[in-house]
């Protein structure tokens, strides 16, 4: 909910934030648009239920969210060809399999759904990118491409914030690790100095000695 919060998804009842220097309330939080018109990408935690449809043909998610903007769309028209041009190019690009954007979402395996999916949000070069469990049920090639997608993002100056259940991944991709609990931020470690006991005691709400 954290990620889908700071990418406008979900109202906030209390609280602010700044975002690339722009302060947030509650009381004028930022919606999906003005997120993405400020820079910011969102690859949702699940992917069906969030980040794809189904029964679209990879085409139609492949510009989901984006189907408004100047590229796809003139004069309220939108432009077909423009979008099957770009969801050729972000599946050579991530090489998504099989290369064709008229095949149904459904159609495509797990790993290459969420290729798809990292196409389309991180194509735009993103200032920040929230992303949610990101490998999850993908095989270890796909595994392993995201994870270098990810490298590249971070490297190329976009602030990535990365939800994960799998603490491997977590350190194997952050430079600081923030802990939450039932809410709460209980600990913040770089990555360093993180091991399993001291983040599973910040997991269970209690404090790291120092």
């Amino acid at each position: 909910e954290l990620i889908e919060a700071l990418a406008g998804m979900h109202r906030v009842v209390a609280g602010e934030m700044t975002l690339l220097g722009q302060p947030f309330s509650a009381q004028h939080w930022l919606d999906p648009r003005r997120a993405r018109e400020l820079g910011v990408a969102h690859v949702p935690e699940d992917r069906h239920a969030r980040a794809m449809v189904m029964t679209f043909a990879a085409w139609e998610s492949a510009v989901l969210g984006y189907e408004g903007w100047p590229e796809y769309s003139r004069a309220g028209t939108m432009r077909h060809e423009a979008m099957h041009a770009a969801t050729h190019q972000m599946m050579d690009t991530f090489d998504v399999r099989p290369r064709d954007p008229a095949l149904l979402c459904g159609n495509f395996s797990g790993g290459n759904q969420q290729k798809l999916v990292l196409a389309r949000e991180l194509g735009r070069q993103p200032r920040v990118l929230l992303v949610g469990q990101p490998t999850r049920g993908v095989d270890i090639g796909a595994i392993e491409f995201i994870h270098g997608q990810l490298r590249r993002m971070r490297d190329a100056g976009c602030a990535v914030l990365l939800v994960s259940s799998e603490l491997d991944e977590i350190l194997a991709l952050s430079d600081r690790v923030i802990v939450m609990n039932q809410g709460r931020i209980t600990g913040e470690l770089p990555v360093s100095e993180c091991t399993e006991t001291k983040l599973g005691l910040l997991m269970a709400g209690g404090g790291v000695a120092a």
